[in-house]
């Protein structure tokens, strides 16, 4: 058994992920962007799936909204066999 998901897949489950995260803490985008080190414009990209993300972006993030990094990944992979 293989699993698989493609890049945008991947990008789109864990942009859903940081959204969901961000509206259980009640943030809006500004304020997230406030209490980590990223753009306000690039949160909505990011839940979108609209861009690739570094290492220190994520990390920025789960700082942000309080979680684990690894929580960001809690979702979902499609399996095929």
């Amino acid at each position: 058994m293989v699993i698989a998901m493609d890049k945008i897949e991947f990008r789109i489950a864990f942009g859903k992920r940081v959204e969901k995260f961000r509206k259980k803490v009640g943030l809006s985008y500004r304020e997230l962007a406030q209490k980590c080190d990223v753009d306000h414009s690039n949160i909505s990209k990011i839940e979108k799936g609209e861009v690739d993300l570094r290492i220190s972006t994520i990390q920025e993030l789960a700082k942000g909204l309080e979680v684990h990094p690894q929580e960001l990944f809690n979702f979902k992979i499609d399996e095929k066999s």
